[in-house]
């Protein structure tokens, strides 16, 4: 039994011996672990910084991150505390510490990013200053939330060696399609100008619900977005009678392409860009994307549907792999005895997804297509989805 305690705390001196990663470490191919369709990120040592609000002073390091931070128990963060997991202005304090306004705190974790559907990031054209992609669904463009090495900017670098790499525009973490990136901050800059005086022109295609009407049709209907449910809505004139109109101006056109009866493929080509403005005013014509669980109905009854789990958590918060010949697959290699470090005081592990991810996740049924500018055309192939044969 002695011996068994004395390599447990050998094996937890270890953990505490390890370098932890900040923004400044870059993805490496061997971050990434293939299992069941989805690529994963082997869990990593990560130091999260934050500075004491002034809502947050006065209360004890513990308290403050029990009520702040609820995703883990009350015994993890004191333990944390002890051990120096969490750690004030660089240094370790006890349990019962008094935070002060603008002080930092370091929460040193074993991170779990959540997985993505693994599909390659295929490279549609390599210029000097420019780059473009096709993006898988389910992959976020840049870091956010709990998303960090399981992103197009670091899938990139990790496989590519590309770094140094501008996005010029957003693509929702569900949506396919066409992505520009600049490989400079001047082209970046350039791209952005011309965005703002509306001389690019965008276009995307969905796969929507019933027969879509022939001809054009212009949406041009109030967009409200609503970051505490992560869903926008339409707010339009004859809706809101003597009530003031809310969100911000939205205009989208859509035309038909094609139908089978029961479903139709659009194409939409958004004149402004707000949130979700594709799918919240495909929603109001009445044949929402056929697959947009968030707009399916007029209102959200279970925001732990199955497909937005990762939505819902993502707010909050080595080998080599085998070579793939299919640029488009989704169908990978796997990966399924690769091993990581089991930490002892993560909450996460064994597993290697972060609590609250079912895998069931697929991809919306919205591609964009085609980015129009001055001088310059960019464009990506349909997806499979596109087709009614």
């Amino acid at each position: 039994m002695k011996r068994k305690r004395e390599a447990e705390n050998e094996h937890h001196n270890k953990q505490m011996e390890i370098v932890w990663q900040t923004p400044a470490n870059p993805p490496e191919k061997h971050d990434y672990v293939f299992r069941d369709g989805r690529r994963h990120v082997r869990p990593y040592y990560f130091e999260f910084i934050s500075h004491v609000k002034n809502r947050w002073a006065g209360k004890t390091i513990v308290d403050l991150f029990a009520e702040e931070f609820k995703g883990r128990p009350y015994d993890y963060y004191v333990n944390a505390v002890k051990c120096g997991r969490i750690q004030v202005d660089g240094e370790m304090v006890p349990v019962s510490y008094i935070v002060k306004s603008s002080q930092k705190i370091s929460h040193f974790v074993h991170r779990h990013e959540p997985p993505v559907m693994a599909c390659d990031v295929s490279i549609l054209q390599k210029e000097q200053d420019v780059l473009t992609v096709c993006k898988p669904p389910s992959v976020p463009v840049h870091p956010c939330g709990q998303y960090r090495k399981n992103t197009i900017v670091g899938i990139l670098q990790a496989e590519h060696g590309l770094t140094s790499l501008f996005p010029v525009h957003r693509l929702d973490r569900l949506v396919s399609g066409l992505l520009i990136l600049a490989r400079n901050a001047s082209k970046a800059d350039l791209f952005r100008q011309q965005i703002e005086a509306g001389k690019v022109h965008k276009q995307y295609i969905a796969k929507v619900i019933g027969v879509f009407p022939e001809g054009e049709q212009v949406v041009d209907v109030n967009i409200n977005y609503n970051a505490k449910v992560g869903r926008s809505t339409a707010e339009a004139c004859e809706r809101c009678g003597d009530t003031p109109i809310k969100g911000k101006a939205a205009c989208t056109k859509f035309t038909r392409i094609s139908t089978n009866g029961t479903h139709s493929i659009v194409l939409c080509e958004p004149i402004t860009g707000r949130t979700h403005q594709i799918r919240v005013h495909l929603q109001y014509t009445g044949h929402p994307i056929a697959n947009d669980m968030l707009y399916l109905s007029e209102h959200v009854t279970d925001r732990s549907t199955e497909g937005m789990s990762a939505d819902r958590a993502a707010a909050f918060s080595g080998h080599s792999l085998t070579s793939i010949t299919n640029e488009n697959s989704c169908d990978k290699s796997e990966n399924s005895n690769e091993n990581f470090s089991i930490d002892p005081m993560c909450t996460n592990c064994p597993n290697l997804a972060p609590k609250g991810y079912d895998g069931h996740e697929e991809g919306l049924w919205l591609h964009c297509i085609r980015y129009t500018g001055p001088e310059w055309i960019y464009e990506c192939p349909h997806p499979e989805w596109a087709s009614h044969s």
